[in-house]
């Protein structure tokens, strides 16, 4: 007798439909498992075994062959569990075969027969409301499920709870969706004290999702200010937070099921390999860059991370995705990410401090800042420095500007970016910083004063095609804070100075 269960493998966000297949026919009594199954597909015999034992049942004497279609396919996970175990039970009369054939199955077994949590959830259900067809997962990762849309969702807490719905027994309640709550963070703007200048600067970058660089010396708040930063963004939308929650689902991030609208913000530490940084490793897993799709990467202490990790990043950058290529898996995941990088100017920190400075002044500067290579500079749209704070600033009570009233701006400046784009015919785009070169022409066309100084500069400073774009889409986005229809002389002047020289080196 030959059974079947719908179930799938993953590559990256890409979902790879395989037939599990299940013959038990007469012969001396095996259980093999073939279809390229790794290390965690092959011990799924004896978590079955185990959990059909749980129940009461053993398995047949016979020969059991279990094919995983398509065959050349590599099959990875625990997920393949509970598929195993419903294509026995149906191979062996105890669940009708036709009751599975519209579900795709999902799920990891324990040896009592509890249902446990896998990764990829929220990606499989998109899938199959897409196929029409329903699916059955573990109870815990029943709420991820709901936000796909689907309506036929069964989400057990255990193999029996399954077995008793099937037969007519026990009804397995709907699942219900589950959003994170909102984290009560006592993080505000009005917390910093001083760097006018660097708020203004984190404003901006905010409204038009804007690359940014800090420089200053140690304690100045550069790390304190890019904290801050999630307080005066806008919350994820309902597309983008599906969209980031599959990431997280297929890297196992989603606790409880529950879908999270605030923005991610990830700070991995320097010592972060490329593969944990850009993705990769055994599976091709997703990066940081990744996980912060739709949100903040902050890299702290810039030049400490290796070279060729930083050097990784330059496309993902530009193109808003990255490519992983390996012997046997070619996976792309989104990667569209606001860059926050905080450095001091030199190893010491105290650059230009005759005080506190180094000996080796200011060589130790050159060689500190060349750790950042200019491709990677070129794609940062603001550079700003960041000094020390006074006594006197830091002795100040007065509470500066909170992040409720800069989040009001920001959120303002972005309905007006994303307005331009629905009449533009690109809804699919929200932000100034996703500009490209032909639209600017239309949305920053600039008058002759404009024009003049920033032709200027770039002739001085020597920018490149690149950097002039970025300087036009950091104007437009100050233009649009100021709900001013046209970028003007001003805005060009203010993008240009925040595009300052690093301390020894030229834009």
């Amino acid at each position: 007798m030959l059974s079947r269960v719908n179930t799938v493998a993953f590559n990256g966000l890409e979902i790879l439909d395989v037939d599990l297949q299940v013959q038990i026919s007469s012969g001396l009594p095996a259980f093999t498992i073939v279809g390229l199954p790794d290390k965690a597909v092959a011990e799924s015999r004896e978590r079955v075994r185990a959990a059909l034992q749980s129940l009461g049942l053993s398995l047949p004497a016979k020969r059991i062959t279990l094919n995983l279609a398509p065959a050349d396919l590599l099959k990875e996970g625990s997920h393949f569990d509970l598929p195993v175990a419903l294509g026995l039970l149906a191979g062996m009369g105890i669940i009708p075969q036709e009751d599975l054939a519209d579900y795709i199955v999902l799920g990891e077994l324990g040896l009592d027969g509890s249902l446990l949590p896998v990764n990829g959830i929220l990606p499989t259900a998109v899938k199959a409301n897409r196929c029409n067809k329903g699916l059955i997962c573990p109870a815990a990762n029943g709420s991820e499920a709901v936000w796909s849309g689907l309506q036929s969702i069964i989400a057990p807490d255990s193999l029996l709870a399954l077995v008793n719905h099937f037969k007519g027994t026990q009804l397995i309640p709907f699942p219900v969706a589950q959003k994170t709550e909102k984290k009560s963070t006592l993080l505000d703007m009005s917390d910093v004290k001083g760097q006018e200048s660097a708020k203004r600067a984190l404003e901006i970058a905010a409204a038009g999702a804007h690359n940014l660089l800090m420089i200053g010396p140690p304690g100045a708040g550069k790390s304190m200010l890019a904290a801050r930063l999630p307080s005066i963004l806008p919350p994820l939308t309902a597309a983008e937070a599906l969209e980031t929650s599959m990431i997280h689902s297929v890297a196992g991030e989603l606790k409880n099921g529950s879908i999270c609208f605030e923005r991610p913000f990830r700070d991995p530490h320097h010592s972060a390999s490329t593969p944990a940084l850009v993705g990769g490793g055994r599976k091709a897993s997703p990066g940081e860059i990744s996980l912060a799709h739709n949100g903040i990467l902050f890299l702290d202490e810039l030049p400490e991370f290796s070279r060729a990790a930083l050097e990784a990043l330059r496309q993902p950058l530009e193109n808003g995705r990255v490519s992983i290529s390996r012997v046997n898996a070619h996976t792309v995941y989104p990667a569209r990410f606001q860059l926050i990088a905080a450095m001091n100017p030199c190893r010491c920190g105290h650059l230009g401090d005759p005080a506190l400075a180094c000996s080796r002044a200011p060589k130790c500067a050159e060689e500190y800042q060349s750790r950042i290579s200019g491709p990677l500079l070129d794609r940062i749209d603001i550079h700003i420095e960041v000094p020390a704070v006074s006594p006197w600033e830091m002795n100040d009570v007065k509470k500066g500007e909170s992040s409720a009233a800069i989040r009001e701006r920001v959120i303002r400046a972005r309905e007006i970016q994303a307005a331009r784009f629905r009449q533009l015919g690109h809804p699919e785009l929200n932000t100034n910083s996703q500009l490209r070169g032909d639209m600017l022409e239309t949305v920053a066309a600039l008058d002759n004063d404009a024009s003049a100084l920033l032709i200027s500069f770039a002739e001085k400073a020597r920018l490149s095609a690149r950097a002039y774009h970025r300087t036009l889409r950091l104007a437009r986005t100050i233009a649009d804070l100021q709900n001013m229809p046209k970028v003007l002389k001003m805005h060009i002047a203010e993008a240009l100075a925040l595009r300052s020289r690093l301390p020894g080196r030229s834009v």
